[in-house]
């Protein structure tokens, strides 16, 4: 699952997939903005159907708590 999103972040900012961390930040190591951070929500959630909680997204703040929440949907 994360080197699926890996792929998907990498189509949003312009970092290296070898840069990205399960760590990593969306908005402060990413750069990431909140449209762009929703924008790939929603891509996420048609590449795996699965649907996102609008509520529990807004918790989600690195890579690998975004991965974790998403192996849970699927």
């Amino acid at each position: 699952m994360f080197e699926k999103l890996v792929e998907v972040i990498c189509n949003y900012v312009e970092v290296e997939p070898e840069n990205i961390t399960p760590e990593s930040r969306f908005m402060e190591d990413l750069g990431f903005t909140s449209f762009d951070f929703m924008s790939m929500l929603g891509d996420l959630e048609d590449e795996f159907d699965i649907e996102i909680d609008q509520q529990e997204a807004a918790d989600i703040r690195t890579v690998g708590e975004a991965a974790a929440y998403m192996e849970r949907l699927s």
